[in-house]
């Protein structure tokens, strides 16, 4: 309906861009959120996310803090929030997560949408689908394949984060920082951890990719636990073992952290760095500087009309 021009997407007063995917889970979303927004503010923007804060507890309208609890806001935001240090805002509805955000801090002059793809009811300026390694998979929509809707080609950049594209696009290397980082930011480089007992533990889309890459870094992982995306966490028996050094996603500590806070440096966050070629920003860049030349006076776009 917002294609065909029955339904009205909403257009912010700033410019709004969005990351998604069409493929179900997993293909790197929330790690080039916060590579845009470290780009951006590099480019000199002053960038605000939001999201829709998925698997939280609540269900109104919420900023992020930095002491938030993931299950109240969700743990990507929350991981978004503490990493990046710029606004946050989780809702249901991203028009109205835009409008609290810009509305609490004018002066944010561009907004992130982490996901929403699907969701046309907040008129973007650039979108940006983000594929790995499955690429359309074999074509099917859910349950039948992994595709959320059919592809249509219909965005501004396609950004491949996997070793091996399907189809035409930018590309962006994928891998763990050479450190984990405890709950009090103690930072301990993982090539120390080589000859002592280290286990991982992963709630997120694919857990096997994350033990992989800990293993390309010369970890002779003992044991690994991998757990369904954005698990909620309760307490995490592998720190039971006083051997034991226990490895985790930086989307997991922000759940783990304040169950153990007094794990030191036996539980550790491992950062994944996402890297998008310098011509993928180059484009970006190029698309934003397009759009701030007919502001404030929108467009209708190929995906719904807009309206001020």
């Amino acid at each position: 309906m917002y294609r065909s021009g029955l339904r009205l997407s909403t257009r912010m007063a700033v410019p709004v861009v969005v990351v998604g995917n069409v493929v179900a889970g997993g293909a790197g979303k929330t790690p080039l959120v916060m590579a845009l927004v470290e780009h951006l503010r590099a480019q000199g923007w002053h960038p605000g996310v939001v999201s829709r804060g998925y698997g939280r507890r609540t269900r109104h309208c919420l900023e992020v803090m930095p002491d938030a609890s993931a299950a109240d806001c969700g743990d990507e935001p929350l991981l978004i929030r503490q990493r990046c240090g710029v606004p946050v805002v989780v809702a249901a509805e991203r028009v109205q997560a835009a409008q609290a955000l810009l509305q609490a801090h004018p002066l944010v002059d561009i907004l992130v949408a982490d996901d929403g793809l699907q969701h046309l009811a907040l008129a973007s300026d650039v979108r940006i689908a983000v594929f790995d390694d499955r690429g359309l998979g074999n074509g099917w929509l859910l349950p039948a394949g992994p595709l959320r809707e059919g592809w249509r080609g219909q965005v501004d950049l396609v950004l491949h984060s996997g070793e091996q594209p399907a189809f035409a696009g930018f590309r962006a290397s994928r891998c763990l920082a050479a450190h984990g980082l405890s709950a009090q930011g103690e930072r301990v480089d993982l090539a120390r951890l080589q000859s002592g007992k280290v286990v991982a533990v992963a709630g997120i889309a694919k857990p096997q990719s994350f033990f992989d890459m800990l293993r390309r870094q010369g970890l002779p992982l003992k044991r690994t636990l991998a757990l369904p995306d954005h698990h909620a966490f309760e307490r995490l028996e592998l720190l039971d073992d006083p051997e034991a050094t226990v490895l985790c996603t930086q989307k997991d500590a922000v759940k783990l952290f304040p169950l153990h806070p007094h794990a030191g440096t036996r539980l550790l966050a491992v950062p994944l760095e996402v890297s998008p070629e310098p011509a993928f920003f180059e484009a970006l860049d190029q698309l934003l500087a397009q759009g701030r030349s007919r502001q404030p006076h929108p467009l209708p776009s190929a995906h719904g009309h807009t309206t001020s």
